[in-house]
C-alpha cells in the first residue's frame, strides 16, 4: 500500500485540491469551529476585533483561495500580505501555540483523512510560525 494521497476522496479517487474535495461550506465550518474556540481565549480574544463577522469572512475567503478555490479574496482584498496584516499586533511563543491549538481542534472536527490533516495542519504551522513577530 503506498502513501495516501492528502487530498483521496472515499470513493478511491483524488481530488487537485483541498478546495476540490471538500468545498466551499467546509471552510466556513472550519473557520466557525476555530473562531468559536478564539471567542473564549483570554490570551487571543484581545486581539480580534469586538465583531468577528469580518474577521471570520477574511480568514474563509484566503483559505478557500489558498487551497484550489476561486481568487476572491485577493480580488476583494488584494494580495494576502499575512505578515503585515498581523504585523500591529503582538504575536509571541504563546499567542502562536494559542492559535495553533484551536486550530487543531477546528481542523480535527472537519472530518479529513489523517494524510489531509497533516498536509493543512503543516500549512497553519508554518504560517503560525511566520507571523510570530515578538520574542518569547
Amino acid at each position: 500500500m503506498g502513501r495516501q494521497v492528502p487530498w483521496a476522496r472515499s470513493d478511491g479517487g483524488s481530488a487537485e485540491s483541498l478546495y476540490e474535495l471538500v468545498g466551499p461550506e467546509w471552510f466556513v465550518a472550519l473557520v466557525d469551529r476555530f473562531y468559536a474556540g478564539v471567542a473564549d481565549d483570554e490570551l487571543l480574544r484581545p486581539l480580534y476585533p469586538a465583531d468577528l463577522t469580518a474577521s471570520r469572512l477574511h480568514m474563509a475567503g484566503f483559505l478557500k483561495q489558498y487551497w484550489g478555490g476561486p481568487a476572491d479574496y485577493s480580488a476583494e482584498r488584494g494580495h494576502p500580505r499575512l505578515r503585515m496584516r498581523h504585523a500591529p499586533f503582538r504575536i509571541g511563543a504563546a499567542e502562536r501555540d494559542a492559535w495553533l491549538g484551536h486550530m487543531a481542534i477546528a481542523v480535527d472536527g472537519g472530518g479529513l483523512t489523517d494524510a489531509a490533516v497533516t498536509a493543512v495542519m503543516g500549512y497553519f504551522q508554518s504560517a503560525a510560525e511566520h507571523l510570530v513577530n515578538h520574542p518569547g
